[in-house]
């Protein structure tokens, strides 16, 4: 059927037929194309038309640099936020370095009431959950131009050093920030930034340093820990440190400080407790080395201590002490020591019968002055 007998040379004059629009369209021959062999290089122009350049191999080498990638370093990334390779086994040592740098902690009691408490002893900070403790920094040289803050928590033991610490699932349900997942937060400030590392996967949050204000010579952060120590799922009573550096903006450690932090609900009262322990720990050590033969030498004096090692264990005076929590299981433990005390009292006044040896059976004792029956 032709394309008249249809109708379409009846079209209005918007329209123009098939057969006049295929006249109309002007293409080059497909022979005078140029093939890929003929141009193998293309430099496309702002008119979208196409410059074909043909150069051989000597004119492209004349113009190349090659000193433009040896002053590339490798595999390093300049996007902002990315923090700088570390290990997998982070450093715990004190690090003063060059700018003498220093922690110190605000004094407090061991009171139940306060939130927040650092041993000196123990080098470790008691504070509740998600309840500010302040860290002032000193530093006696001014670190350059940048240089930031950075507190990252990792396991004391060395069976959980290679875990990363992270809030419990509980706790990370209900908090609704994007750094949910984050153990230490920075309080008071605006311009903190929380980062996972990508092939360690630890975190951390860092601050800029901000010099001293006038008339002072510390700088305060205020850290927050938003997970208790005995959360199942997180810390799990595992004990944590505290990794706090000083670093320049291109992540080079300027100084580094370490304390062990213990997040529960009553500061004060473990402190006092976790001291008393150490103490008493420590003074039963003194004693044993103290007591402790030399190995491999014998003497007379060491023979006779044997010897009466068991009559000085009977006669053995020595008090212990026993912290009892509770009035009554007090009472009750009161009452068994001194029905023990008795019975001892008991036993050192018992008077001692001499009873005489029992002859053998058809015998009678003879008395003083008393003749035998054969008499």
């Amino acid at each position: 059927m032709m394309m008249d007998e249809l109708g379409f040379d009846r079209l209005p004059l918007s329209q123009d037929s098939f057969s006049e629009l295929w006249e109309n369209v002007s293409a080059p021959p497909i022979n005078t194309l140029p093939t890929v062999i003929d141009a193998p290089h293309e430099t496309w122009r702002l008119d979208g038309q196409i410059d074909l350049l043909l150069h051989n191999d000597q004119e492209l080498t004349e113009g190349f640099d090659e000193s433009l990638f040896a002053a590339l370093p490798p595999d390093v990334s300049t996007r902002d936020g990315v923090t700088p390779p570390s290990s997998a086994v982070p450093v715990t040592t004190d690090y003063p370095g060059e700018c003498d740098f220093q922690l110190r902690f605000q004094k407090s009691g061991t009171a139940k009431s306060v939130t927040s408490t650092y041993s000196e002893s123990l080098n470790k900070l008691f504070c509740q959950l998600a309840k500010t403790s302040p860290v002032e920094v000193l530093v006696s040289k001014e670190p350059p131009v940048g240089a930031v803050l950075r507190a990252t928590a990792v396991y004391k033991k060395t069976e959980h050093v290679a875990d990363v610490v992270r809030r419990c699932p509980h706790h990370q349900q209900e908090d609704a920030a994007e750094h949910c997942s984050h153990l230490i937060r920075v309080e008071g400030s605006q311009r903190a930034l929380y980062c996972e590392h990508m092939h360690t996967k630890r975190q951390s949050v860092t601050v800029p340093y901000e010099n001293p204000q006038v008339g002072s010579s510390i700088t305060t952060i205020l850290l927050s820990f938003m997970c208790n120590s005995s959360c199942m799922g997180g810390m799990n009573r595992r004990p944590i440190l505290t990794i706090l550096t000083l670093e320049t903006p291109e992540g080079v450690v300027l100084g580094r400080r370490c304390f062990e932090v213990r997040v529960c609900a009553c500061p004060g009262r473990d402190r006092k407790t976790e001291e008393e322990n150490s103490a008493k720990n420590g003074t039963k050590q003194t004693k044993k080395r103290k007591s402790a033969p030399a190995p491999g030498t014998t003497s007379v004096n060491s023979v006779k201590k044997s010897k009466s090692a068991s009559s000085a264990e009977e006669e053995d005076k020595e008090v212990f002490v026993l912290n009892v929590r509770g009035r009554e299981r007090y009472e009750m433990l009161k009452k068994i020591n001194d029905t023990f005390e008795r019975q001892d009292k008991a036993i050192r006044n018992k008077p001692v019968k001499q009873e005489m040896a029992c002859p053998c059976s058809g015998k009678r004792l003879l008395l003083k002055g008393e003749g035998s029956d054969s008499d």
